[in-house]
């Protein structure tokens, strides 16, 4: 249902804005196929997300820049008016197709370094592990080693 509706919405959106607004996002609706035919592949998901996302700023830029600025016809008023309805909505679009990559499996991986360590490199232990922490701050007396003279 989304590819249908912003494929209607490209489509009459491209009676006024020709070009590089078509091709990406016909570009975008080509890996919404795809991600379609493809229900287990969440590398097809992800990039039709990852897509939907660049085309909102795609058509933010290119709906400024090239919006006609002489007196349109009802016609290109139709179409600019569809292009931004367009653009209205793919954000909740972006949610839905985000629901869609969890579903099939797919973990959002932002981790950044300032926010602290992540699960993989932390430095803490959870109350059950049996495992004797190690002190990371030891000098080599205290792990076995012994310093060699010369």
């Amino acid at each position: 249902m989304i590819l249908l509706v912003h494929w209607l919405l490209t489509t009459w959106g491209c009676l006024v804005f020709l070009g590089p607004y078509a091709w990406a996002n016909f570009t975008i609706l080509a890996l919404g196929v795809w991600a379609v035919a493809q229900r287990d592949s969440v590398d097809a998901i992800s990039m039709f997300l990852g897509g939907l996302v660049a085309t909102i700023f795609l058509d933010i830029i290119h709906i400024s820049i090239f919006y006609p600025r002489h007196v349109l016809t009802d016609t290109g008023h139709f179409g600019a008016g569809m292009a931004i309805l367009n653009l209205l909505l793919k954000p909740f679009s972006c949610c839905l197709v985000y629901h869609m990559y969890r579903e099939r499996g797919g973990e959002l991986q932002l981790h950044a370094g300032f926010c602290g360590p992540s699960q993989e490199h932390s430095a803490y232990q959870t109350i059950d592990s049996p495992e004797v922490p190690s002190d990371p701050f030891a000098g080599p007396e205290s792990k076995g080693n012994t310093p060699q003279g010369y």
